[in-house]
């Protein structure tokens, strides 16, 4: 485990790509899974929190980056997880650090987690009295923006939320199976599960109870679903694909977007999936034979031809500050800076142009962002629409997380005129 923290902090890696590929490698039972996942989410979620806990009670200033992981994974235990005794917390933590610091930086440890221990509720009670930054973990220029925004009250609401482990949502794959013969499968092997039912979206969506490992699922390699939040579906469905249509997905990777594009269009049409990544469209690949989708061409991104047939449809999900899903993408909070949105939105300009040169007369463009923040959403669609008279803002659903309960994602439908 602490390895693998510092592995996060010494590169650029996500934290999703990191544990995925540690416990593959693995042969630990579903308990032992959802505790390093816990840890591991649990340490980079809370670490504001975590190094001012540790700040408390060193005389250090601030503490190495290698000894400071070992701090945070012993606080975190103590502080952030009940089920683990504290003797036992502490003691493995140290166990660690016999093996990854000296002896001098592990005594530190030792007396940093010992004290931390005795003084736990003290310290508990100091900590519910910090700055929202602090006490509930995010950057102070983030939550600053965020109050401005939403008021103190609305923006600690989303701290919060963003700091609540994620739930776990399967889409059911259309072209396989039937949501019965799904829920009846899973029951057979004890696990629980329940259709999901939302003002905001209309695809069958199952919300699976517990921990548990996608890939480890009866139906997982049959393709008989899609493991996405509810709030992926919206863009998809303001597209509105038809069967028989020529279609393109811009940002594709990993695939959750084209392969339900398919679905929806009972794999009849023609369906062009792009990235820029050819190590990501690789997982669109994957994803289509999995999932039996027939009808998606996968090919690396390229410019605007005027040779090209164009599309009925154009869905356009771009790359984001992903402010709406930090709750699912943990340690996204501590590599976004406060440059990068005005950055992000300036390219996502560029792509919109870009894509709206494919659109058919007649034809639509849908524009989406899983971000919350205004010159990544309507600010991008203002100034495009301000610039291309023959696109028409039709349509624009957004969510906020704790008001809606999924994931937040903008997305805005542009109708071309004929």
């Amino acid at each position: 485990m602490a390895a693998l923290l510092r592995r996060w902090e010494q590169g650029r890696s996500a934290a999703d790509d990191l544990l995925h590929d540690a416990l593959a490698g693995t042969a630990l039972d579903e308990r032992d899974r959802a505790l390093t996942t816990e840890l591991f989410y649990g340490c980079l979620r809370q670490r504001a929190a975590l190094d001012w806990l540790a700040a408390q009670k060193s005389r250090h200033g601030a503490l190495k980056p290698a000894v400071a992981v070992l701090a945070r994974l012993g606080l975190y235990q103590l502080f952030f997880l009940d089920r683990i005794p504290a003797h036992a917390a502490v003691n493995e933590t140290v166990e660690l650090a016999k093996k990854h610091l000296s002896p001098r930086e592990t005594g530190f440890i030792n007396a940093l987690l010992r004290a931390a221990e005795r003084e736990r509720a003290t310290l508990k009670a100091a900590l519910d009295h910090q700055p929202l930054p602090v006490r509930l973990s995010h950057p102070a220029w983030l939550v600053e923006r965020w109050t401005a925004r939403y008021g103190e009250a609305g923006a600690r609401t989303l701290l919060e939320w963003n700091n609540t482990p994620p739930k776990l949502f399967a889409r059911l794959n259309t072209l396989r199976t039937t949501a019965d013969a799904l829920l009846s499968k899973w029951r057979e092997a004890g696990i629980e599960a329940a259709l999901t039912s939302g003002n905001l979206w209309q695809q069958p969506m199952i919300e699976l109870k517990g921990a548990c490992a996608p890939e480890r699922l009866p139906g997982f390699s049959e393709g008989a679903f899609y493991v996405q939040d509810p709030s992926t579906l919206l863009a998809v469905e303001l597209l509105d694909p038809q069967p028989g249509a020529r279609v393109l997905d811009a940002c594709a990777a990993p695939g959750g977007k084209a392969t339900l594009i398919a679905a929806m269009m009972q794999n009849r049409g023609e369906i062009v999936a792009e990235d820029s990544s050819a190590e990501r469209l690789k997982l669109v690949v994957a994803n289509c034979a999995r999932l039996s989708v027939t009808s998606v061409t996968v090919r690396s991104a390229r410019p605007p031809d005027a040779k090209e047939t164009w599309f009925d449809r154009v869905l356009l999900d771009v790359p984001c500050s992903n402010t709406g899903v930090l709750r699912r993408r943990v340690d996204a909070r501590w590599r976004l800076r406060p440059d990068d949105i005005a950055r992000l939105a300036a390219e996502q300009l560029r792509l919109l142009q870009a894509s709206a040169r494919r659109v058919r007369r007649g034809g639509v463009l849908v524009y989406s962002t899983c971000s919350l923040e205004p010159e990544e959403n309507r600010g991008v669609v203002e100034a495009f629409t301000k610039g291309n008279a023959e696109f028409a803002l039709e349509k624009v659903v957004e969510t906020f997380p704790p008001r809606d309960g999924v994931d937040g994602t903008f997305a805005a439908r542009l109708s071309r005129r004929r």
